[in-house]
């Protein structure tokens, strides 16, 4: 896999970069998002693939991206396929400043130092290319008004976008609703980012260690469900402490 494209981890961090601020929208379900889109990456370049609500690695060969790897690496040393909601609630320590660090090195971020308060150091990334964030943007934006099925990256980006939270950023206030709305049904084009998209949103809502519902026929929501895929083969999920808890600390 070439570094040429940019993946689906630098492009949501470039979405929700606040190009005023240099801050970061909705850091913490962010860093879940980044977890995420390292699984909705590995799966376009053919690594893994869902396997009801879990991912199994179908080819453990490296993408040549370490980050991506070391994800990867992961996966196939589990032996067995994992839930995506139990893999994204998992530790995921400094996978934001990863991505920050490599976005500053390929020049499409520059870090900025300043104090909180005077005293307690902070560090903000503005970007250098407002261009290559524009060109992501417009994307979304086309998807949003045209009604055109995107293709899988663009719709796994707005899946991941509306999962955790980019919505009210992109597109604020009142006027912004209707986007908001379109950017969520986003989510029914790309089979893999919509299994993620869910499994962040369960993890924000503290529900990791509940069992998914299947959909009803013709994509319809299932009583109390979200319209996710049954657990794989029928084995039911395993209970799992502090699924916020593990989250809340990223």
């Amino acid at each position: 896999m070439g570094r040429s494209r940019r993946t689906l981890p630098e492009e949501l961090l470039l979405l929700a970069l606040d190009p005023a601020t240099g801050t970061t929208a909705q850091p913490q379900s962010l860093d879940l998002g980044l977890a995420g889109a390292q699984l909705v990456e590995l799966a376009l370049a053919g690594r893994i693939a869902p396997d009801g609500d879990r991912i199994a690695v179908v080819v453990p060969r490296p993408t040549g991206d370490p980050t991506l790897d070391c994800a990867l690496e992961l996966l196939r040393r589990r032996g067995a396929p994992v839930r995506a909601v139990h893999w994204i609630g998992g530790p995921r320590l400094g996978l934001r400043q990863t991505y920050l660090s490599h976005l500053e090195r390929c020049g499409m971020v520059h870090a900025v130092a300043g104090q909180m308060c005077g005293v307690l150091p902070t560090t903000r990334y503005q970007a250098t290319d407002t261009e290559i964030s524009r060109e992501i943007r417009a994307r979304l934006d086309s998807a949003i008004r045209t009604g055109v099925p995107p293709d899988p990256r663009t719709a796994a980006l707005a899946a991941l976008a509306h999962a955790v939270g980019l919505g009210k950023h992109l597109y604020p206030g009142n006027e912004g609703r209707s986007s908001r709305s379109r950017l969520r049904d986003l989510i029914r084009h790309d089979p893999m980012g919509g299994l993620v998209a869910h499994a962040v949103m369960d993890v924000q809502n503290g529900a990791a260690a509940q069992p998914r519902r299947s959909s009803a026929p013709g994509g319809r929501q299932a009583p109390g469900g979200r319209g996710a895929p049954e657990p794989a083969r029928g084995v039911p999920a395993q209970p799992r402490r502090g699924p916020m808890a593990r989250a809340a600390a990223h």
